[in-house]
């Protein structure tokens, strides 16, 4: 009998009854956590030019809900332009107590596949230690899944980071956020942590998935965290090497695969090809800014935000009130709390952070499914969703048709992108699609894909019959997107290939299937 894992398993059944005794309400975790972050920074640069000492006592002594109100009027919104060049880029330069007290050592590289440069986010210890107590709660809760074996728990993880030897930058250092929470793994974690320190280092993606095949057969993995597209991958790449059927052959006891970054639905379909049974699935939303949800028992629909642990929440309703027609923010939008959103309505997620973050637009929309339990789903990028004149289509709603007719015609879709263009006067949509098969008959694929769409989305329907006169869909091998991703260095790690593209991405995306030959 496995008496660790045995042991371990009671610990964390014990852990869950504990936390969900404890476990204040969502408001008062988010009011407790904006105090300690505002008194952690009330004597740095930002904290006192905002006047921070008065927001904190408004918190203490104030009455209910006026500190919000306060906060609101004090702290305007940001987004990554407008902090960086206020604020981080002292950071940046090595100057201290800026937004966060100290000087700042770490950076994490956004994938800058939206926007024209790389971002710089800060990485603090304190946003290293909030990961980190995070992961542990996101192991914890696997405490609600009642059939896992004693022994799992003595298993490896199998954790597909972006490299841990970082840029050393004089000052600080920068690279993918995953890298440098590998680096920074607890001590008591590391023999159960894989690939192991010398892979993790390496810094072709190439070169790492080799070596990490090379050493699969001697690991026994019970766990996978990483990027749905680069685990497929990796896995399809092990089963090739080892000449089996299925990545159970190499690794039996394996059940559990932690993902994040974007929708598993468009891979779940090959994913699932690859395995002798099913895993169990965990969710995650682990940002270059934080970890900021996931899924803490089976079944659920969404990932419960992490209320209570150095990330303090806002919600900007997702309408036209409060953004233009390219997702811009428009001057003084409508926030709000936790307890003051709606369930079923999408919301741009401001974050003010123990790395030094405030009210922070970070880009991503979300939907509440469960209001009272904090339970949210991803449903897209302010800036990846089209809305050319009217049709308001959402990543969400792109990510469900596509499944849908993949199913639908026996397609396996792992990569897709869309593109608003101009077409006779007015407008079209222009999707490409990645698949494994060969022979897809276009045109039937793009007749399923508009009747989804219309189905999923009244505004799309509407439109469709005035102003969006057209779609088009070029079918290609999967490879043309991962292809794109390496000639941009963006292979592995956090990287996620960009369900829209717009302005001058759309250009560079054609001219690279022209000269790779995809498409004329």
């Amino acid at each position: 009998m496995a008496l660790v894992g045995s042991l371990l398993k009671r610990g964390i059944h014990f852990s869950n009854i504990v936390a969900n005794r404890r476990k204040a309400g969502l408001h008062q975790q988010q009011k407790k956590t904006l105090a300690k972050l505002l008194a952690k920074a009330r004597y740095t640069e930002f904290g006192e030019k905002y006047n921070f000492d008065e927001l904190l006592s408004s918190i203490l002594f104030g009455e209910k809900g006026a500190f919000y109100e306060l906060y609101k009027k004090s702290v305007p919104v940001y987004d990554y332009n407008k902090i960086f060049n206020e604020w981080w880029h002292k950071s940046l330069e090595g100057k201290k107590d800026i937004c966060w007290p100290g000087q700042i050592k770490y950076y994490a590289l956004s994938s800058g596949t939206s926007e024209a440069s790389t971002k710089h986010i800060p990485v603090t210890k304190a946003m290293s230690r909030a990961i980190q107590k995070t992961s542990i709660r996101q192991i914890l809760s696997l405490g609600h899944y009642k059939n896992l074996p004693d022994n799992l728990y003595e298993k490896g993880f199998l954790m597909l980071s972006g490299s841990t030897n970082l840029n050393n930058q004089d000052k600080h250092f920068e690279g993918d956020l995953s890298g440098i929470q590998a680096k920074q793994i607890p001590y008591w974690f590391r023999p159960y942590y894989k690939p192991g320190e010398k892979i993790a280092a390496q810094k072709d993606w190439g070169l790492k998935l080799e070596e990490i095949t090379k050493q699969a057969h001697e690991w026994d993995i019970g766990f996978i965290v990483g990027v749905p597209a680069w685990i497929q991958l990796l896995m399809e790449k092990i089963i090739a090497h080892y000449n089996v059927k299925t990545i159970h052959d190499i690794w039996p006891n394996l059940q559990v695969f932690a993902h994040g970054g974007v929708s598993f639905e468009p891979y779940r379909k090959g994913f699932e090809k690859l395995l002798a049974r099913p895993l169990i699935y965990i969710n995650t939303y682990l940002a270059s800014e934080g970890f900021i949800a996931y899924q803490t028992r089976p079944g659920a629909t969404g990932m419960e935000l992490v209320c209570d642990n150095g990330l303090f929440f806002e919600f900007i309703p997702f309408n036209e009130k409060n953004f233009d027609s390219e997702g811009t923010l428009q001057a003084n939008p409508e926030t709000l709390m936790v307890d003051q959103v709606e369930e079923g309505k999408e919301y741009a997620l401001l974050l003010s952070t123990c790395a030094g973050a405030w009210r922070y637009l970070i880009g991503d929309t979300v939907r509440f499914v469960d209001k009272a339990k904090g339970e949210i789903v991803i449903t897209g990028r302010t800036k990846h969703y089209l809305s050319l004149c009217g049709e308001h289509l959402s990543v969400d709603n792109m990510n469900k048709a596509v499944d849908l007719v993949a199913d639908e015609m026996g397609l396996t879709v792992k990569e897709f992108t869309v593109c608003g263009v101009e077409y006779e006067s007015l407008f079209a949509h222009h999707w490409y699609i990645g698949v494994e098969e060969n022979d897809v008959d276009a045109e039937v694929l793009k007749s399923r894909l508009d009747a989804r769409l219309a189905e999923l989305n009244d505004d799309y329907a509407v439109e469709r019959r005035h102003a969006l006169k057209e779609i088009f869909v070029t079918v290609l091998p999967n490879k043309a997107f991962y292809d794109w991703m390496k000639s941009k260095g963006k292979m592995g790690g956090q990287h996620k290939f960009p369900r829209v593209f717009k302005n001058f991405l759309i250009d560079d995306w054609k001219g690279f299937l022209k000269n790779s030959g995809y498409t004329a």
